[in-house]
């Protein structure tokens, strides 16, 4: 009569035993970065979203992060190492670390933060259903170029010429084809005539600006890209040494000192990745959870910046702005 009491207690002991084992288990997430240092917000704010939804690092959750350090050759090593170490999901944060995670597993699950356009990269072949082992956060970088082109001549409205800085190369063919178009089917709207100036590598800034300034531009708009987000310090103290107002897709270079940003909050991104790594955490499948793209797009303008230019800023464009720094 014992012998079978004790089996009858084990029965409902071990399910409850395993169920603890199980709420237990800490997931481990990989993150690939292109420069961690250089943004090192992105990350935390990443955490944050962790955070809100109930994750303790190093309770439930451990953060496996790599970062290529700006030599975007690393990344594939860097992908292939933290598919070794057996994460439960890869979190990315911009098109190519997401290229080379897809590269490096076609099993574990991929959550990319910020692509500039996930369809054109060919990350994805459709938004609403992604399929695969990939979902996350894409925001549009072709439609962003004439929008931010239309701020820039409502915050400067004498400028005829505008320099577009790009980065040959720097996201997808596709992508960046649609991009040039989107600013051209712009200019001609604006009336603007557009100086298209390549950088390939932060070495070719010097001779970018001097063709800028000898094609007589008014003033720049940068296309989006890895390499002139990590640069953007330089880009900026550059458009200040040679006096161009510039429209940047992000609000960081406005930060440091830049003119005129339009676009997506990338902090906001970050935390919303989260939402998706929890989701597959808890069975979903990344192909079954649809791409999502910002609902939200900030205007901020460096009002110190465009009085060290001698502009004044239009009081219509003021008003608009999600935020102005005095």
């Amino acid at each position: 009569m014992h012998r079978i009491g004790l089996t009858f207690a084990l029965c409902f002991l071990l399910p409850s035993a395993a169920l603890a084992q199980e709420s237990a288990r800490v997931a481990r997430v990989g993150y690939l970065s292109v420069a961690l240092g250089a943004n090192p917000e992105r990350l935390e704010s990443f955490r944050q979203g962790l955070r809100d939804l109930g994750y303790v690092e190093n309770r439930n959750v451990v953060i496996e992060s790599r970062s290529a350090d700006r030599h975007l050759e690393r990344l594939d090593d860097l992908a292939a190492e933290l598919v070794r170490l057996k994460v439960d999901v890869l979190v990315t944060d911009s098109t190519p670390p997401t290229l080379a995670a897809k590269k490096a597993t076609p099993t574990i699950p991929i959550v990319f933060a910020a692509t500039a356009d996930a369809v054109g990269s060919g990350i994805v072949t459709t938004l609403a259903r992604p399929g695969g082992n990939l979902t996350g956060l894409s925001f549009l970088a072709p439609e962003l170029v004439g929008k931010c082109l239309e701020q820039l001549k409502e915050a400067v409205p004498r400028i005829t010429r505008v320099a577009v800085l790009w980065e040959p190369g720097g996201l997808g063919e596709s992508t960046q084809r649609d991009m040039l178009q989107q600013a051209e089917v712009a200019a001609r709207a604006l009336r603007l005539q557009l100086q298209l100036v390549e950088a390939r590598a932060p070495g070719d800034f010097d001779k970018a600006f001097a063709q800028m300034i000898a094609g007589r531009a008014g003033a720049m708009t940068v296309l989006t890209s890895v390499m002139l987000f990590v640069e953007q310090k330089r880009l900026v103290d550059l458009a200040a040494r040679n006096r161009l107002p510039a429209v940047y897709p992000w609000r960081e270079p406005v930060d440091a000192g830049g003119f005129l940003s339009y676009g997506p909050n990338l902090n906001d991104l970050y935390r919303r990745a989260a939402y998706f790594v929890d989701k597959i955490l808890k069975g979903a499948r990344p192909g079954d959870l649809p791409v999502e793209q910002p609902t939200k797009f900030e205007l901020v303008i460096n009002l110190r910046t465009a009085k060290a230019l001698g502009l004044d800023i239009p009081r219509s464009i003021r008003l608009r702005a999600d935020q102005v720094i005095q």
